[in-house]
């Protein structure tokens, strides 16, 4: 088991894993400190609902050990077929190892189906062998567990704030960030409500982002975004909080905390917002719906009315990003009229877990190629009309594209049919 990886910020979980071959077995090590049951699953949005889990532990009789899948919220449901095999169970000083072993390419429906893109993993444990709510005892981390590359250590502790400490103070309310580039006239220093006049709302070259259960994102090696390069850049941190109960006396000082290095990388990253505008709210999403598709198209051959500014952009990761409705995200790559690939494909869209996700290999968008954004809403629930907008009970429907080397084009939407409009792909 050559790789391995701390779950959660405290290491107080750590994963070990390993394979022969992608056609054969892999096997775990979960090594968690507490003497109580242990779990560890496999989930397709970081949530429990839809997940293959293992629930394991050392008793006063000796060890237990499930194959269990989730339908919810809830205990999760022993598999008929159980794909995962004890290795060993033990206790030490504490700490509970559980070594276990599954095929690659399992038979059973009920099991996740491991490939070489990214995995969200999933941890839960508890105090004694009694197996019941985890409570604040769980986690979720992103993993490629067939393609993976291991962080490296940061030699630098340097970093510039896109103001004040990089943490989320109030986790309940702030929603997502984004940090933008300005142009060269903004020069004034101001804060307040987003969206209103003034020159910062100019500032729309998106720098970086950050989405509410996201984590760390770290770029590839040869991979940077530049920064300081023009005498008094400017730049705007743009933050959404969602506070739907109105409490009142809430401070924030949340921010992001992006590491530097005076070394400069071969490629300068770029991030093309892609997707419905957010503000269009001639858009309306119907009520009483089960499954509503919304769609956006980025057409690169309109970057050619900017000049000579083309490259191939070389897409290394995307943050996908609706609101409470949605259930699905898709993002679809055409040329010459025909899909030859999708850039992105969640099918079970998490709301509490919007992470920008590393595609664990580089996908490459020629000129003329189409970007298609497929957005799947429920407004089952609903009663009324859900627009495009702001706030969380809106709507949106994004994709933000990381890739190399980076281009003077921030924004690449359309405008979907309406009653007083076509749908036009446009970009600036």
């Amino acid at each position: 088991m050559p790789f391995m990886e701390y779950l959660d910020p405290d290491h107080l979980v750590r994963l070990q894993w390993g394979f022969d071959n992608l056609q054969g077995h892999i096997t775990f090590k979960l090594a968690v400190n507490s003497t109580g049951w242990v779990g560890f699953g496999l989930s397709p949005n970081g949530g429990m609902k839809g997940s293959d889990i293992v629930i394991g532990g050392l008793g006063s009789d000796g060890s237990y050990f499930t194959d269990r899948h989730a339908i919810g919220n809830s205990m999760p449901l022993l598999d008929e077929q159980q794909s995962y095999t004890l290795l060993s169970m033990t206790e030490s000083e504490g700490q509970t190892s559980m070594t276990f072993q599954r095929s690659i390419q399992t038979c059973d429906d009920k099991d996740f189906h491991i490939t070489a893109q990214p995995a969200m993993v999933i941890y839960a444990y508890g105090a004694t062998d009694e197996i019941k709510h985890h409570g604040s005892l769980r986690g979720t981390k992103e993993i490629n567990l067939l393609n993976y590359m291991p962080r490296t250590t940061q030699t630098n502790s340097s970093y510039f704030s896109a103001r004040i400490e990089p943490a989320i103070d109030n986790q309940d309310i702030v929603h997502h960030m984004l940090l933008y580039r300005c142009p060269p006239f903004v020069t004034e220093l101001s804060e307040g409500p987003c969206y209103k006049s003034g020159q910062p709302h100019a500032c729309f070259v998106v720098v970086a982002s950050w989405g509410v259960g996201g984590g760390v994102f770290q770029f590839p090696e040869n991979v940077g975004i530049p920064v300081g390069d023009k005498e008094n850049d400017t730049y705007r941190l743009e933050i959404h909080y969602n506070n739907p109960q109105a409490k009142a006396g809430i401070t924030d000082s949340s921010g992001l905390k992006l590491l530097y290095t005076a070394r400069l990388r071969q490629h300068d990253a770029g991030i093309l917002f892609t997707g419905l505008p957010p503000l269009n709210h001639l858009y309306k999403i119907p009520p009483k719906a089960d499954l509503f598709h919304s769609y956006a198209i980025c057409d690169t051959a309109t970057f050619s009315q900017f000049g000579n500014v083309w490259s191939d952009l070389h897409v290394f990761g995307l943050l996908l990003h609706t609101h409470l409705a949605g259930r699905k995200i898709r993002v679809g790559h055409f040329r010459d009229g025909k899909q030859i690939d999708f850039l992105a494909l969640e099918e079970n869209y998490n709301f509490e877990l919007q992470r920008t996700v590393s595609l664990g290999q580089i996908k490459t968008i020629q000129q003329g190629d189409e970007i298609v954004i497929e957005c799947t809403y429920s407004t089952s629930d609903r009663a009324e009309l859900t627009q495009l907008g702001l706030a969380t009970t809106d709507e949106m429907c994004l994709a933000f594209l990381f890739y190399y080397p980076a281009i003077p084009i921030a924004v690449c939407t359309s405008h979907p049919i309406t009653a007083d409009r076509t749908s036009k792909s446009s970009a600036k």
